[in-house]
């Protein structure tokens, strides 16, 4: 069981969300949340370096010079991998660097981050993230609560909180659905619309 706070829209408090979800020091799993961090960088990257072999690089098809008499090391082709301009011999080529993340290590991984950002006192819950979409006064607001750098949260992507937050120095701001662990990681706050919250929490029950 867990007992966090709710602010209102003025960032005062409200009320409180209960939940059956364990959020104590013992539920932050630290190798599940290592294992997802590490399959959403990979995930990122292109994979599109490419390198030519010596069958796919230019020229090359006549042997350079005889095989003996020379005094020189006998070669077949100026495109061998030991020829300057030659093919690579175990060079890149384009490939898919995607790791598969169990359901279950994702959950736990995200429960983690929640309790850590709890128990740190670093986990902001609102009713309702209130936005213009000015990011000059998202900015004021959240400087003015000390809660930058921050990750926004909030239950609808099409929130002006989104808008407001795109230009943000220190936050940026997601919807529930595209929720991430690593972005989790990578902001000092967590800031999270009260049924956002619920929509990650229920995921855990």
């Amino acid at each position: 069981m867990a007992d966090i706070n709710v602010l209102d829209i003025k960032f005062k408090k409200s009320g409180s969300l209960k939940t059956d979800v364990s959020l104590t020091p013992d539920d932050i799993k630290e190798a599940a949340v290592h294992q997802v961090v590490k399959a959403t960088l990979a995930g990122r990257r292109q994979g599109n370096a490419s390198t030519k072999t010596r069958a796919e690089a230019r020229g090359g098809g006549a042997k350079p010079f005889k095989q003996k008499g020379t005094g020189r090391a006998r070669q077949g082709s100026i495109r061998a991998p030991i020829q300057v301009g030659g093919g690579c011999a175990f060079g890149p080529k384009p490939r898919d660097y995607t790791q598969k993340v169990n359901k279950k290590m994702m959950l736990k991984a995200i429960q983690s981050v929640i309790a850590d950002k709890l128990q740190a006192g670093k986990l902001t819950v609102v009713e309702k993230i209130e936005s213009t979409g000015k990011t000059k006064e998202m900015h004021s607001l959240l400087d003015g609560k000390g809660l930058l750098p921050c990750l926004l949260v909030t239950k609808d992507k099409d929130s002006l909180a989104l808008r407001a937050a795109k230009n943000l120095q220190w936050g940026k701001a997601i919807p529930v659905e595209g929720f991430s662990v690593y972005e989790t990681l990578k902001y000092e706050n967590l800031i999270i619309e009260k049924e956002a919250l619920e929509v990650l929490l229920n995921k855990l029950v």
